[in-house]
């Protein structure tokens, strides 16, 4: 069982920075970013692999940039440029297979950190 916890979140104004932290019990060979906004499906947001290859979800490249930190078992999303469609439940997901940005493919997740954009 991987536990994940992620903190970072808050609210800032759009054009500002955010970086979210996932302390991890353990790391796997996909872990990502995902997010949630009100009445809206969880989506992907950005994956990095064993290999440290990194994928982003469209709307965010340029912006966020994903990053680990294997001595202190973190995991980490620094947003730049935040837009007020940033806003949503941000959640950390740890996956054993090689797996894209696919929800279903995830295994572990942690409890989420909520980011909030203001225009």
């Amino acid at each position: 069982q991987v536990q994940l916890v992620e903190s970072g979140g808050g609210s800032v104004q759009a054009g500002g920075s955010l970086r979210l932290s996932c302390v991890a019990s353990e790391f796997t060979t996909s872990m990502a970013w995902f997010r949630q906004a009100p009445g809206k499906e969880r989506e992907g947001v950005a994956l990095i692999q064993e290999t440290l290859r990194t994928y982003y979800f469209d709307s965010v490249k340029g912006r966020f940039t994903i990053s680990q930190d294997r001595a202190k078992m973190t995991l980490y999303l620094q947003m730049d440029s935040l837009k007020p469609e940033d806003t949503a439940m941000y959640y950390c997901a740890a996956s054993h297979g090689w797996d894209g940005l696919r929800r279903d493919d995830y295994a572990f997740w942690g409890r989420g950190t909520q980011v909030t954009v203001s225009s």
